[in-house]
């Protein structure tokens, strides 16, 4: 049960709702005092991971009941979970760390709510991709987030519809593919294009690594990768165009 405010009037409300919450993508203390008090209030908290959620909750010393919430079950769950918070539950979604539905969990449970009439409140929080984009020292005004690439299938028609992007450029990637993405992105978009890389974000080993494409490959096809991957990519100048597809 909670309070509805319309038209500038206040009513009490029979339905639940849900409440998308960030979580941190590195040092614990990131988290907001508002996330906190949600996940201390609310009935059930979906967790992508129901042990990773554990680690935080305990660390707040928080008692709460956890529900699993995954890519793996979110197709079958997300409307039973709608069902029950138009009920008169109250929800909040978490992933392992950052901002749910941002290439984790959580679209289809928002869209699930959204259909049944059921409010969502995203709460502003850590997201790996900002730093990262920040820090990378290329254009922030406009960009394009891309989140992780197709592994196989799509993945070279992506990168080709991507070639004409004017945009800075913000993926995700794993420590197993960071390399031969690199590599991929040298080819398709041109060797000289810069770039950065960052890892560990908000963690004790934070690292970011900029220069062009090449660089940035021959670097880690000297230096073992390790961490999870934030890779900034300059959006195309069509002024150095003709200029860097020579070099």
């Amino acid at each position: 049960m909670h309070f509805c405010f319309i038209a500038g009037n206040i009513y009490l409300c029979n339905m639940g709702m849900l409440y998308i919450v960030p979580t941190p993508v590195g040092n614990l203390s990131d988290i907001t005092e508002r996330a906190l008090e949600v996940l201390r209030s609310v009935d059930v908290v979906l967790a992508e991971d129901t042990r990773t959620t554990g680690i935080l909750l305990k660390h707040y010393g928080i008692s709460a009941r956890l529900c699993a919430h995954h890519k793996y079950n979110e197709h079958e769950t997300a409307g039973a979970f709608a069902a029950r918070m138009k009920a008169g539950e109250t929800m909040a979604l978490v992933s392992d760390a950052g901002t749910p539905a941002m290439s984790d969990p959580g679209f289809m449970l928002v869209r699930a709510c959204a259909e049944a009439g059921v409010v969502v409140q995203c709460l502003p929080g850590p997201t790996a991709f900002v730093p990262a984009l920040v820090d990378s020292g290329l254009p922030v005004d406009r960009f394009a987030f891309e989140g992780f690439l197709p592994q196989k299938k799509g993945r070279a028609t992506r990168l080709a519809a991507l070639k004409e992007e004017e945009r800075t450029m913000v993926f995700y990637e794993s420590p197993y593919r960071v390399e031969k993405t690199l590599l991929q992105f040298a080819e398709t978009f041109g060797a000289w294009r810069r770039a950065s890389v960052s890892r560990e974000i908000s963690k004790v080993h934070e690292e970011t690594l900029r220069g062009t494409l090449e660089e940035l490959a021959q670097h880690f096809a000297e230096t073992e990768p390790r961490g999870e991957f934030v890779i900034v990519v300059e959006g195309l100048n069509r002024k150095t165009k003709n200029t860097d597809t020579l070099k």
